[in-house]
C-alpha cells in the first residue's frame, strides 16, 4: 500500500468572484469544477486544474464568510505549485510583480529554484521548479504560455507543535519515508522532508516544527485539508482499513462522486484526507466544457433550484 503523492489541497476563500479571477486569469489555471461544499450547499467548491482536470494538479477552494485566517502552527502553511525550470520563475515573477500581487525573490530552498507569493486574501503559495519531472497537460485557454503554466502540486507545507508525532503517522501508518532535512528560510529551524510512492515534489510532505507559536484559527487566506492520491478502490478500502488497525479515527468512506474519500486528523490537529484517482471531473461535463455550468452530484441534483437560489453568480 503506497499513497502515490499530492491529489489535491483545499483552501477557503470569503471572495469566490475575486478568487476565480486571480487564480484563472492571474496564474492561469484551469476552473474545471464548479459545484459546491456537499457538506454545505450555500458555498461554492471551485476546483482549479491543468488542462487535463487531473488528481494531483487541484487547487480547490470552499467559499466561506470567513474572516482572515489567524497565522500560527497546527496548520497548512505553504502550498507548491510547480513549474519547470528557472525561466518559468522569471517569468512568474515578472508577472505576478507587473499585476501587483505580493511575491518575494527566486531562491533555492531545499535544492530547488522556488518563488513565494500570495493570493489577494493571504493564502501563502510557493512556485517550485520540478525540473520538468513528470507529465504536462497546459490548458489551452490559459492567458500564460504553455510552457510556464503550473504543473501541479506540491510539495506541501505542513507547520506543527511536536513533529515526532506527526512523524510516526506519517511513517507507521501511511508509509511515507522521511529522506532528508533542510534549513527553514530563516535559518532557525529544520524541515523534515516526508516522500510517498515515486518521490519527487509531486509527492512530498515538508514538515515544520515550531513548540511555541499559538495555534492557527482557520479563516479566508487559510487551508482547510490537504489530500493524497490512491489509485483505485481497492487500495481505498485497504487504506479504511489500515486506519481501523491503528486505531485512527476516520470520517469513515464518503463517495464524492468525482472521487472517494477518507477523512482523519494527524496527531496534530490538520486534517488529512485519503482520495481516489477516479471517477474524475469529467463524469458528468465533457472534458472540453469543464467548469463552465454549476455541477451537482447525483445526489444533490433534484436540489439544484434551491442551491442555485443561494449562491451569487460569480463568473
Amino acid at each position: 500500500m503506497q499513497l502515490t503523492g499530492i491529489h489535491h489541497l483545499t483552501a477557503i476563500s470569503a471572495h469566490a468572484k475575486g478568487n476565480v479571477a486571480f487564480y484563472t486569469g492571474v496564474l492561469g489555471m484551469r476552473l474545471v469544477k464548479k459545484t459546491v461544499n456537499q457538506d454545505d450547499v450555500s458555498a461554492y467548491h471551485l476546483f482549479y486544474a491543468d488542462g487535463k482536470a487531473n488528481p494531483g494538479t487541484d487547487l480547490t477552494f470552499f467559499d466561506w464568510p470567513a474572516a482572515r485566517e489567524h497565522r500560527g502552527t497546527r496548520s497548512i502553511s505553504r502550498t507548491g505549485l510547480r513549474v519547470n525550470g528557472e525561466k518559468a520563475l522569471g517569468f512568474w515573477q515578472d508577472r505576478l510583480i507587473k499585476l501587483g500581487a505580493h511575491v518575494g525573490k527566486v531562491t533555492e530552498v531545499d535544492g530547488r529554484l522556488t518563488l513565494p507569493f500570495e493570493d489577494p486574501e493571504g493564502q501563502r503559495l510557493v512556485l517550485v521548479d520540478d525540473g520538468g519531472r513528470g507529465e504536462a497537460h497546459p490548458w489551452e485557454k490559459s492567458p500564460v504560455p504553455a510552457e510556464h503554466q503550473i504543473r501541479g502540486l506540491g510539495p506541501i507545507v505542513l507547520n506543527v507543535p511536536d513533529l515526532a508525532r506527526t512523524a510516526r503517522v506519517l511513517s507507521d501508518v501511511m508509509n511515507m519515508i522521511r529522506v532528508r532535512d533542510y534549513a527553514s528560510p530563516d535559518g532557525e529551524h529544520r524541515i523534515e522532508v516526508f516522500s510517498m510512492g515515486e518521490g519527487g515534489p509531486a509527492a512530498e510532505l515538508h514538515v515544520l516544527e515550531q513548540k511555541d507559536l499559538p495555534a492557527s484559527r482557520q479563516g479566508a487566506g487559510g487551508v482547510h485539508h490537504v489530500a493524497f492520491r490512491t489509485p483505485d478502490e481497492e487500495q481505498y478500502h485497504a487504506w479504511t482499513a489500515r486506519l481501523s488497525e491503528f486505531g485512527v479515527h476516520s470520517s469513515g468512506e464518503i463517495d464524492r462522486f468525482y472521487f472517494r474519500s477518507l477523512y482523519f486528523r494527524e496527531p496534530n490537529g490538520i486534517l488529512f484526507e485519503i482520495a481516489t484517482d477516479g471517477p474524475g471531473f469529467a463524469t458528468d461535463e465533457p472534458m472540453e466544457t469543464l467548469g463552465e455550468k454549476l455541477a451537482l452530484p447525483p445526489f444533490l441534483e433534484s436540489r439544484r433550484k434551491e442551491i442555485e437560489a443561494g449562491l451569487k453568480p460569480i463568473t
